[in-house]
């Protein structure tokens, strides 16, 4: 059964700000969908606590919030507030999460032995062996340092970034330069005076 809400949580001072909201429009907005405030929320009331039905106070509102308007106030607890994911949305991104993490280890870090890549299929299961935490709203970069220093311990990596420089006649280069920009990104491209095209990948 889906659930049919869950609840966001603001945190400040002593007190708990929450609101009702339908549980997958509130994850679209929290992941920067422009959404419309009012399609996310069941109620326009603001709790102290939702589970109990404890509404906040209009003092205590305009305390922390300097407005009484509800809908700007769930707004910024939106924003800043923390939103309680269903089973079934928290493992629907944690996955997605890991397929970036698998991917960003194959593509950035090899063996040290034979300079090739992991399997993804390896990286996967040492991800699971070392229990790695990962968090669904924390950005690829800013978490990927603790993965892979425990990865380590089980799996050698060596982080490998190598140039490829490209030179193309001048009778291919037209058509090949279409080519490169859709392999990757290109680090430089260089006309030669005799119509040769130079790329670095």
């Amino acid at each position: 059964m889906v659930d049919k809400f869950t609840i966001v949580r603001l945190s400040a001072g002593n007190e708990k700000f929450e609101i009702l909201v339908k549980p997958d429009p509130a994850l679209e907005y929290k992941l920067g969908k422009k959404i419309d405030i009012s399609n996310i929320m069941i109620s326009d009331e603001i709790y102290s606590d939702a589970n109990k039905g404890t509404r906040i106070s209009t003092e205590k509102l305009m305390k922390h919030f300097k407005t009484a308007d509800q809908l700007e106030i769930a707004k910024q607890i939106m924003a800043k507030g923390d939103l309680n994911l269903n089973t079934d949305q928290r493992r629907k991104m944690i996955e997605e999460k890991k397929k970036q993490i698998v991917q960003y280890i194959n593509k950035n870090f090899v063996d040290p032995k034979t300079h090739m890549p992991h399997p993804i299929s390896r990286i996967n299961a040492v991800l699971d062996e070392a229990r790695v935490a990962i968090d669904p709203f924390k950005r690829l970069e800013d978490q990927i340092k603790n993965i892979i220093d425990p990865l380590r311990k089980i799996l050698p990596l060596k982080s490998e970034i190598l140039e490829l420089t490209v030179t193309v006649p001048a009778q291919f280069s037209g058509q090949s330069f279409s080519v490169f920009k859709s392999i990757g990104e290109m680090k430089s491209e260089q006309w030669l005076s005799n119509g040769s095209l130079q790329v670095v990948l």
